[in-house]
């Protein structure tokens, strides 16, 4: 008898968590049924017959609707469901709906971080070189090759961050450049850091510095390569006093509430839904209630799932922003002539995601059971303790970075196709599924797949949460770490001159 996975009770259709072949039988709530077509594992199977224009029911709740009648035992998918999803919607708070709740303090967790002088605390203690403007990349990272040698002691890393924008940029297309810089310029993952700019481009220092405010002349300097003669040789000496201020930070034991952590989907399949998804929210979970923070972002990916995250709002207040959030979200589709369910991409369709709902149904799981405390539009840095929404796109390495940006110290990544990309903080890549991990073990740092074998959600998120408390104390690095991660991938709409 094949294995299949009845998420919700509500549910019409049925997930394979292994190849099916046609004909081959499976039961459902005590029902024997033969299957009417190959299924590959994270595939859909209808539980019952499902007439044309019924619900498709995943998770509780419509993924989409049926093209035609569906027989009971036939393969769900592209051919026969479309999207329910449309333009901007009106909302209403409901919070008695919503399946929301206050995380108190159940476990201590602690880990050995960087406690900075303005009362944060970091993971890594890297100095950094963050360009401008785009034409000083090159010079950035002659710097960055001229001060490996700077890299003693308790300095984890010297790296230069490259990027196409800063010049030719206006408004709020610059003013985002800016922002995402600016955060990274704040970042206590990095001890110091050198400011590289031109002398020319739009994003003038001066500019710059009235979006990142105030600052540690110690642990901040500038650099305008137009205004030395020998930009490189006065940037090697800056970055020696850099690596000298940032030297003096070692790790001490730290309190889980100090941290925070973006949750991130790529590359998602039918089993990220099921197995990792759910587990990252489990440790969203467990971090809020040990006072940490956690981040939720992608938000096409919450498209035709936003309600369950409106309904967790901390406040009125709270739930006009996450409508906001999503219906500006969808302005911008629209002002390109997208449409707003152009997703989910053909890797999520080979690997048994049918529609945007579908894959925003197990998206939103990242985010646990917590109430919403606050939104973040794109660059804004977090200020508050809980589960907070951030305005980013789904694009892997845009969110990743912006989550860097905004006060996140690393990344938890699922992925059921894997994948191999870097950003400027630690990103731990969470399999949905345990072929996946086995396959790319030089990509993934954690297999959620055991999960659909008998493994509890307690039981795999224990496990998880030492792999991040060690990630976090430096006692191992994420396999991402040792790839480049050099360039800062920021999200332009605008004109460019």
């Amino acid at each position: 008898m094949a294995i299949i996975c009845k998420i919700n009770e509500k549910d019409n259709v049925v997930v394979a968590t292994e190849k099916i072949a046609q004909d081959d039988m499976i039961t459902v709530d005590g029902k024997v049924i033969r299957v009417l077509d190959d299924v590959p594992g994270g595939h859909k199977i209808a539980a019952k017959d499902i007439p044309a224009g019924s619900d498709i029911v995943k998770y509780g709740f419509p993924i989409g609707t049926a093209k035609g009648d569906i027989l009971q035992g036939s393969l769900v998918h592209t051919h026969n469901v479309r999207s329910k999803l449309g333009s901007q919607l009106e909302y209403t708070y409901e919070p008695d709906k919503a399946e929301q709740k206050e995380l108190k303090n159940g476990s201590h967790y602690e880990f050995l971080g960087y406690k900075r002088k303005d009362g944060t605390v970091g993971i890594r203690n890297e100095v950094w070189i963050i360009p401008t403007v785009g034409c000083v990349n090159g010079i950035a990272r002659a710097i960055e090759e001229r001060t490996q040698q700077y890299k003693k002691g308790s300095i984890d890393g010297i790296f230069s961050y490259s990027h196409p924008h800063g010049c030719s940029q206006l408004g709020d297309d610059q003013l985002r450049t800016q922002k995402i810089l600016s955060g990274m310029i704040h970042s206590s993952n990095a001890g110091a850091v050198l400011v590289l700019g031109l002398g020319c481009e739009n994003n003038q220092i001066s500019l710059l510095k009235e979006v990142i405010g105030g600052y540690d002349p110690q642990r901040v300097k500038f650099l305008v390569c137009q205004e030395v003669e020998d930009e490189i040789e006065v940037g090697v000496e800056m970055m020696n006093e850099l690596c000298g201020y940032a030297g003096q930070f070692h790790r001490e034991r730290c309190d889980a509430s100090y941290l925070t952590i973006g949750l991130k989907c790529g590359g998602s399949d039918g089993f990220s839904g099921i197995t990792a998804n759910p587990l990252v929210g489990e440790i969203s979970n467990r971090l809020i209630g040990a006072g940490g923070t956690s981040i939720l972002t992608e938000v096409p990916e919450m498209f035709g799932a936003e309600t369950l995250l409106m309904n967790r709002s901390r406040s009125e207040e709270v739930f006009a922003k996450t409508v906001a959030l999503i219906n500006n979200f969808k302005s911008y589709f629209m002002r390109y002539g997208e449409k707003v369910d152009e997703n989910p991409s053909p890797g999520n369709k080979a690997g048994g995601i049918t529609t945007l709902e579908d894959k925003s149904l197990g998206c939103v799981q990242k985010g646990g059971r917590a109430i919403v405390e606050d939104v973040l539009e794109y660059g804004d840095l977090v200020t508050k303790k809980g589960l907070v929404l951030l305005q980013a796109p789904g694009n892997d390495l845009v969110a990743a970075n912006a989550l860097a940006a905004v006060g996140a110290h690393m990344v938890l990544f699922t992925t059921g196709r894997g994948t191999p990309f870097a950003c400027p903080i630690p990103t731990i890549k969470i399999a949905s599924n345990s072929e996946l991990a086995e396959y790319k073990k030089n990509w993934i740092d954690f297999d959620a797949g055991p999960l659909v074998h008998g493994e509890t959600l307690d039981e795999a998120a224990d496990r998880l949460f030492q792999v991040i408390l060690d990630v976090a104390s430096g006692r191992v690095h994420a396999k991402s770490e040792a790839l480049d991660k050099h360039e800062l991938a920021i999200f332009k709409d605008g004109v460019t001159l």
